[in-house]
């Protein structure tokens, strides 16, 4: 089983559209079985918290089946855990570092970098600006899945 975790700050907007954009992927391709698929923050300020509206509607618009959820925070526990931490942007990069003392395995890495960008994925908490998080994350989801196909981590269909 492949398991990914994406983070990002709250855990409300970027990390679960990420989460749930990733599932639906693998769904389409049939491959649901062959992975655990989570998202976390790295900080405490929503735990607990649902998705964000924003986030729930961009989905709902895409088609793009979601649950329920509560906000949580990355843990010591989580390194080990997953085959793969993906952050949305270079401060979650930095905050994953400090709690788990360096990437020591190579675990960590920014999404759009699987689609050959070097930037952040903008936070729409701040801009507002749900659709450009979403094709970012698209981007960035489709690209990622790609990668893992042809990393030998998978043999199966590609997308």
């Amino acid at each position: 089983m492949i398991k990914i975790l994406f983070v990002c700050h709250g855990n409300i907007c970027r990390s679960p559209m990420a989460e749930f954009v990733m599932k639906d992927l693998v769904r389409r391709v049939g491959r649901e079985k062959d992975f655990l698929i989570e998202s976390a923050a790295t900080s405490r300020e929503e735990l607990g918290n649902d998705m964000h509206y924003g986030t729930r509607t961009k989905l709902r618009e895409m088609l793009i089946p979601f649950s329920r959820r509560s906000a949580r925070q990355i843990t010591a526990s989580d390194y080990e855990r997953y085959d793969y931490l993906v952050a949305m942007d270079e401060e979650n990069v930095y905050y994953m570092n400090r709690l788990w003392s360096l990437d020591r395995k190579h675990k960590i890495v920014k999404l759009l970098s699987y689609a050959g960008k070097n930037r952040d994925i903008a936070d729409p908490w701040y801009t507002g600006n749900f659709d450009q998080t979403y094709d970012d994350i698209l981007l960035g989801c489709s690209a990622f899945l790609e990668a893992i196909f042809h990393s030998g981590k998978s043999t199966s269909k590609r997308i």
